[in-house]
């Protein structure tokens, strides 16, 4: 036993295990301060957001997400070099892969971009009613990939953030105040100061009419039958849809009590009697 030591030179791998374990210390070192550092650039890009309330919380998970992942790459990386790898190769590889994933996923990409223009600029928020990608209803979830919406009826439409980027964005709730654009029609034997009286008087008596500023009623167009009255009165932006749907009825009922004629369209026919030659009314 004692020849077989003397012939195995322990001090020529001793220098050898020394590198080692030096080197598997150094990584431990290292993957423990990169996973905490990547945790920490992960609070810090959150944190952000909250100092801001126009800045958008899932714009800012995401992207400290992503710093996340890319710093712990990187240490990973550094790790493997510790332990003599040759990280070049793996790079090109996880370049490659990942131009490969992004030409397969391009229309993933386009909503992930999209989805952060619209958290960089929110050109609406959760709760708003908008109109876009011929689309209608409440936001109730914006993802970086998607916008969700709830229609009157209940349902629920998925849009892609990209089709709403690329397309016109109508926010029905970005201001307070709204105006709602209604149009009505009387007979021109009426009187237009009469009919305007009526039509302020049933504006006044409505509840969630705003008296500054005040509802806006003018002659707009004169009609091959009727005279056209462009109504518009404010509201708060929450009562738009009672405006709209509970005022054209209760003008209609006013203006049937006062006897003020809603024009329709009429037909003169005109008979010729092949005989007499007489025209008959």
């Amino acid at each position: 036993m004692s020849e077989l030591l003397e012939k195995i030179d322990i001090n020529q791998y001793f220098p050898a295990a020394i590198d080692w374990a030096s080197n598997i210390l150094l990584a431990i070192v290292i993957l423990l301060l990169g996973l905490w550092f990547a945790g920490r650039v992960n609070k810090l890009i959150v944190a952000a957001s909250k100092k801001n309330k126009h800045l958008d919380d899932t714009l800012f998970r995401f992207l400290g997400s992503v710093a996340r992942y890319l710093i712990i790459a990187f240490v990973m990386i550094a790790v493997l070099n510790r332990f003599g790898v040759q990280t070049a190769s793996i790079v090109a590889l996880l370049g490659a892969a990942g131009l490969a994933v992004g030409l397969a996923l391009q229309g993933a990409m386009s909503n992930l971009a999209a989805g952060v223009m619209l958290l960089i600029f929110r050109p609406y928020k959760v709760n708003d009613f908008i109109e876009a990608a011929g689309r209608f209803g409440k936001v109730t979830e914006i993802d970086m990939f998607t916008t969700i919406l709830q229609t009157f009826d209940n349902q629920q439409i998925i849009v892609p953030n990209s089709q709403i980027w690329g397309d016109q964005i109508i926010n029905h709730s970005h201001y307070d105040i709204r105006g709602v654009d209604m149009h009505f029609g009387v007979a021109y034997a009426e009187s237009t100061d009469a009919a305007r009286s009526v039509i302020e008087a049933v504006l006044a008596n409505h509840p969630h009419v705003l008296k500054n500023p005040a509802p806006f009623v003018e002659v707009e167009t004169l009609n091959n039958s009727s005279v056209d009255f462009l109504v518009r009165p404010f509201c708060k932006g929450e009562h738009y849809f009672d405006l709209l749907y509970s005022v054209p009825e209760q003008i209609k009922k006013a203006l049937d009590e006062n006897e003020i004629e809603i024009p329709f369209p009429h037909r003169k026919v005109i008979l010729v009697n092949e005989t007499t030659k007489e025209l008959v009314l």
